[in-house]
């Protein structure tokens, strides 16, 4: 996620120069980090940073027209300013990937889909 608020792809990629089967990833990151910005939003909090990986295995080595998914692979990685906002966070990011986001949803009916959730406090330690 950006300062503006916006999730944006890694290093110079674009959609325009992305295979479907990219593309169908970057969806995935999409629609994931929207829906917990909007869980994360009406928890009224909102991450100091927050950045979404999404990866799958294809059935063979190189892309083929008749490759297929076997896997997926979802990292949620959010930092927040205090440790209430990592608890709200956390949930957050379990009700997106169990329930509520509609893409991860599908790819899940395709292959399984494995998480991976790190939830950091940058908030100074009380001494």
């Amino acid at each position: 996620m950006n300062r503006a608020g916006r999730f944006e792809t890694r290093g110079s990629a674009d959609c325009g120069s992305m295979n479907p089967k990219e593309q169908l990833l970057h969806a995935a990151a999409q629609c994931a980090g929207r829906t917990a910005l909007a869980i994360m939003g009406k928890e009224h909090m909102k991450p100091k940073s927050f950045e979404i990986s999404v990866s799958g295995d294809l059935s063979t080595e190189t892309l083929q027209a008749e490759s297929v998914f076997t896997c997926f692979h979802v990292i949620y990685n959010v930092e927040c300013a205090s440790e209430s906002d990592c608890v709200k966070a956390g949930r957050a990011l379990e009700l997106t990937h169990d329930k509520y986001c509609g893409l991860i949803q599908m790819l899940s009916r395709i292959a399984p889909v494995t998480r991976q959730i790190a939830v950091v406090d940058t908030e100074p330690a009380k001494v």
